[in-house]
């Protein structure tokens, strides 16, 4: 089993975090505080802290002719588990930065991508791979 990760980011609204987070996502909130609360982000800890002023500095790099944002952070799931994913957002109205698409097909690391913005401008990668972790790092 691969040890979770925790990644502690900026935002500028808690009750905006936990709609995105635990609603639109589906992840499970754990502990919380009046200027922060964690998240079960796929079996990772995510944890929103509140600071009201932030303002993400977006910057992109191209990549398989889109535009990524930089930086980013996100989950790896299994394909079956992105095209549910995927749809669960695009029926919720999610705008994508980059819409929800096959990358590297029918080549080594082949993988579903989608990027989009959290409601504080926090950029989220969510990719799904037929063979995880086989083909995560393919080349």
């Amino acid at each position: 089993m691969m040890p979770p990760f925790h990644l502690a980011i900026p935002v500028h609204d808690l009750s905006a975090a936990r709609r995105f987070y635990g609603e639109l996502l589906g992840c499970r909130e754990g502990r919380s505080d009046s200027r922060w609360v964690d998240f079960d982000f796929f079996g990772h800890q995510l944890v929103c802290h509140l600071v009201p002023e932030h303002q993400p500095a977006p910057h992109a790099n191209p990549v398989d002719g889109h535009e990524v944002p930089v930086p980013h952070f996100g989950v790896v799931l299994g394909m079956a588990d992105w095209e549910r994913c995927a749809a669960r957002l695009r029926n919720a109205g999610v705008e994508f930065i980059v819409e929800p698409y096959i990358r590297f097909r029918g080549r080594p690391g082949e993988q579903g991508t989608l990027f989009l913005l959290d409601p504080s401008g926090n950029a989220i990668e969510i990719k799904g791979f037929r063979d995880v972790p086989g083909q995560l790092f393919a080349t």
